[in-house]
């Protein structure tokens, strides 16, 4: 990337060069002696609630807990007898944060039983002993909030019938974390982290009753988050469903322990949450789990349909989601989502993919045309690839992506892998049609790049028996030339058998028994290898190709999907 596209991002660059040639001595004067000084105060000696967490905990994890295995992340650590699993080398950054969140808690908390309550109790007197004062990373804003929640929500296996030094020491760093997070909330990594914070900083104030005024602040930043972060239609701004449900447990949390202390939410955060039900509904595929958007996966149905149960409202979603920039067509027991708008831009765009015009498509509780997900922190190597273009539904020109990923160097080293570029138009329109609803679509992200304009158009029928669409690419400026090549793909969910009929057709068999054939026109139809990554683990899958080159005019390709009736 030239020096051009870095000039816009030169003022974040320089605050963020600044703070980090900075750290050595915020760290000093925060764990020094004066600085802790201000961290004291009234002490709380007891929970007053624990919040519900929705968060999905398995027993496996407490098992192997307490067999000495650590895995956070895809990495694993085994611990040796009388060694302090804090005093051994991280494997990376993700693993070493998951660690010092108390990842470990919820599992054990659910396993309950004394084994479980005395490893707990262990690790949290060892991570008292060795990082009672400031230090980074392990104090920093986002990790201590989520440090803070597990607590909250899970210590009762500890805290309860616990010997009263071991409870007094945690009860001091309990008061001296909150007061740090109440201090250094806004310095958490903008978009959802610092949404968390602000959500703990508030739970903090709930669950120790050593300070209203705490309680106070913490509201309010989640109000100006919810304020900055949560669309009028419902959506976050990072356009990421599991985003979403993240920032919806955490209200939720907030929400049910302002009840439990006989206090009502503020009005925004009850208009948040209002509005966010129902765009988790929207986001919904007939398994209960959720569309792989924006660096976001399935997601526990289980979690997702617990969350919506506490929703007095029961909203139900929008066919249009205008401000988060998704359109949905359903019929029967047929689902498609098509993504319709610009990436998230600036820092809620670390995550972001390239994938405007992008659907997926579903019939009753089986995933047919997907997207490929995302690596996450357990196949970080992954990522890159996935956030490319060429791993969505949609079309690629000149096998490029529509954006691009900020290249390694200085600005990702301090931005993070932002993505830049990308369309500066994306619109979409619904209408309806004597053959079912239809939805049209059309982003500007290969005009500068190719001189091309990629338009869609994406029909229901009223039955849900078939999805019919039709891709357009149309030479729209300077840079267009001849002989550009195209691929339509479409990523086929690896539990859906692949298979070529008679005539050029694909048979698409579903686990439910339903037949879908797949015909088009208007390029070379074939089969390639893709890859799934919407569960958390790596599977191999099918994609459905269609490529062709431009020519002088506008290329149409058309396709169709048709429920076979047998």
């Amino acid at each position: 990337m030239g020096q051009g596209p870095l000039l816009p991002l030169l003022p974040e660059l320089v605050r963020a060069g600044l703070r980090r040639a900075a750290t050595p001595l915020r760290v000093a004067w925060r764990g020094g002696w004066v600085y802790r000084r201000f961290l004291k105060g009234q002490l709380a000696d007891h929970i007053v609630f624990y919040p519900w967490d929705a968060a999905p905990r398995r027993l496996e994890d407490a098992d192997s807990l307490l067999r000495g295995r650590f895995r956070f992340h895809g990495q694993v650590v085994d611990v040796p007898a009388g060694v302090s699993v804090f005093d051994l080398p991280p494997p990376n950054r993700a693993w070493h944060e998951a660690l010092h969140s108390f990842q470990w808690l919820p599992a054990l908390s659910t396993a309950g039983g004394e084994p479980a309550r005395r490893l707990a109790t262990n690790l949290i007197g060892q991570w008292v002993r060795r990082y009672g004062h400031y230090s980074e990373p392990v104090w920093l804003a986002h990790i201590m909030a989520r440090r803070l929640a597990n607590i909250f929500s899970h210590g009762r296996l500890v805290v309860l019938n616990s010997e009263l030094m071991w409870r007094s020491r945690l009860f001091v760093s309990l008061r001296e974390q909150s007061r740090m997070l109440e201090r250094i909330c806004q310095e958490a990594p903008d978009g959802l982290p610092r949404l968390e914070a602000a959500a703990v900083l508030a739970l903090s104030g709930i669950c120790l009753d050593d300070s209203e005024k705490r309680l106070e602040t913490g509201l309010q930043r989640l109000e100006a988050e919810l304020a900055r972060q949560i669309l009028p239609d419902g959506g976050h701004v990072s356009r990421s469903p599991e985003a979403l449900l993240t920032a919806y447990r955490h209200v939720i949390m907030v929400m049910e322990s302002l009840s439990a202390i006989g206090q009502e939410p503020p009005h925004t955060v009850r208009n948040a949450h209002d509005r966010m039900a129902p765009m988790l509904r929207f986001f919904r595929h007939g398994d209960g789990a959720l569309g792989l958007f924006h660096g976001g996966s399935e997601c526990d149905p289980r979690m997702v349909a617990g969350l919506l149960a506490r929703d007095d409202i029961r909203g139900q979603p929008f066919f249009h989601a205008r401000h988060s920039g998704f359109q949905r067509l359903s019929a029967s027991r047929s689902l498609c989502l098509i993504d319709c708008g610009k990436p998230a831009a600036g820092a809620f765009s670390l995550e972001a993919h390239a994938s405007t015009g992008a659907l997926e498509l579903s019939s009753g509780g089986d995933r047919m045309v997907v997207n490929c997900g995302t690596g996450g922190l357990a196949h970080e190597n992954w990522n890159a690839a996935l956030r490319a273009t060429a791993a969505h539904s949609t079309v690629t020109v000149a096998d490029t992506s529509s954006a691009a990923i900020l290249p390694a160097g200085l600005a990702r080293d301090l931005l993070g892998p932002r993505l830049t570029g990308g369309p500066r138009e994306a619109i979409s329109r619904r209408v309806e049609t004597a053959q079912g609803w239809s939805v049209e679509t059309m982003h500007d992200g290969y005009v500068d790049a190719f001189g091309v304009r990629h338009e869609r158009k994406v029909t229901m029928s009223p039955q849900g028996l078939s999805v019919t669409g039709s891709d357009r690419l149309v030479p729209a400026g300077g840079a267009f030339k001849p002989g550009l090549g195209y691929a339509v793909r479409f990523h086929i969910h690896p539990d859906v058998r692949v298979s070529r009929l008679e005539g050029g057709a694909i048979l698409l068999k579903l686990p439910g028994g339903e037949g879908w054939r797949f015909r088009a026109g208007g390029g070379q139809l074939g089969v390639e290898e893709s890859v799934y990554l919407g569960g958390g683990f790596v599977r191999r899958a099918e994609q459905l190709v269609i490529t062709g080159s431009m020519k002088e005019a506008p290329a149409d390709i058309a396709w169709v999907f048709e429920q076979v009736r047998g």
